[in-house]
């Protein structure tokens, strides 16, 4: 699961350059209240899905989880909701949960600046290390975006695993329930998503034109039991999924609690942490994925990010900014600079 969410950026205006500075402090009335908006998703989402969470971790000695969380929704937590983020310590003490890494802005760093990207991995290891007392060692680059060139990163960078989007253009004849080796490295190992599956949960659960709705925990282990090949199925989504995308009344949080037992009612299912599955597994081929790709939209490409000139020209322009912001050693001016630098920003842009 993918926890996140951006400092969202309060109405400014014109009028405002050059004379206000703060840029996320929008009133609590306010659609951009941040405190707001987390406290909103905190109630519907976030507390409901983590006490489901530590329900079936404490029922079922085989469940295992892997979470997503970036740097800048662990510091709204301690800001906002600190018993959320307490839930959160508690599942991971658990030992059942691992943390994976990632940028600590959730940004596209890697694609404009190697040495911010790093940095903000960094960051974001440590304040993970501080937090909940682990240290990652699977990589996920923000929107699963992914090439041959990140991969060769993660490698070098001594990362057991890197994720990415299982998509037929760039599998192929492959399919994405198997562990592989991304092209050009020597020890890390590729999980792909299997988008279909983590689709009809994310996306399709509420739709009630959907030919498959209602979606019930026994249908879908039941679809994941008769898929004719794999070793793992990789689900990812978003965790707002549960409460927020799709409403408590869809029944998703039901339908959450009971998908475990069934799947663990056949002989042989478990669950696995990406690294178990990594090490459980051997790779059985290469993926060669030179140009990026990522888990959003259509393209499954960075267009959704970048793909009209209003984008284009800010990422750059936030980007060329660089060296005379860090220059300057305004530690708030920086971190303003590296808020900024979220997806969120530009993909409603």
């Amino acid at each position: 699961f993918e926890v996140h969410q951006p400092y969202r950026i309060r109405h400014y205006t014109i009028f405002d350059a050059g004379s206000k500075h703060d840029y996320f402090e929008a009133p609590i009335d306010s659609r951009e209240s941040n405190k707001a908006v987390i406290n909103k998703v905190a109630e519907k989402s976030y507390l409901p899905m983590n006490a489901i969470l530590q329900e079936l971790l404490d029922t079922y000695p085989e469940f295992r989880v892997s979470l997503s969380i970036t740097g800048t929704i662990i510091e709204q937590l301690e800001q906002w909701a600190p018993e959320v983020l307490e839930s959160f310590k508690r599942l991971v003490d658990t030992g059942r949960v691992e943390i994976v890494a990632e940028t600590y802005y959730h940004s596209l760093a890697f694609f404009y600046s190697r040495s911010e990207f790093e940095w903000q991995v960094e960051q974001h290891r440590r304040k993970v290390k501080e937090v909940f007392g682990v240290t990652p060692t699977v990589f996920r680059n923000t929107e699963f975006s992914y090439n041959n060139d990140l991969a060769y990163w993660a490698d070098k960078a001594g990362y057991k695993g890197i994720l990415t989007e299982g998509w037929e253009p760039v599998l192929g004849w492959r399919s994405p329930n198997f562990v592989y080796r991304p092209n050009y490295t020597e020890n890390i190992r590729l999980l792909l998503k299997n988008y279909k599956l983590s689709d009809d949960l994310a996306f399709r659960f509420g739709n009630r034109a959907w030919a498959e709705w209602p979606l019930t925990a026994e249908k879908y282990t039941h679809w994941l039991s008769e898929t004719p090949e794999g070793t793992n199925f990789n689900l990812f989504m978003d965790y707002e999924t549960f409460g927020e995308h799709q409403w408590a009344d869809t029944g998703i949080f039901d339908f959450m609690r009971e998908m475990p037992k069934e799947w663990l009612k056949r002989e042989g299912n478990t669950f696995m942490t990406i690294s178990e599955t990594i090490d459980a597994f051997e790779p059985v081929d290469i993926v060669d994925i030179p140009h990026t790709v990522t888990w959003a939209d259509t393209e499954r490409d960075l267009s959704a990010w970048l793909g009209n000139s209003m984008q284009h020209e800010s990422i750059n322009a936030l980007y060329e900014l660089e060296e005379k912001i860090l220059n300057l050693g305004d530690n708030s001016l920086i971190s303003d600079w590296r808020k900024l630098q979220t997806s969120d920003h530009f993909y409603y842009m």
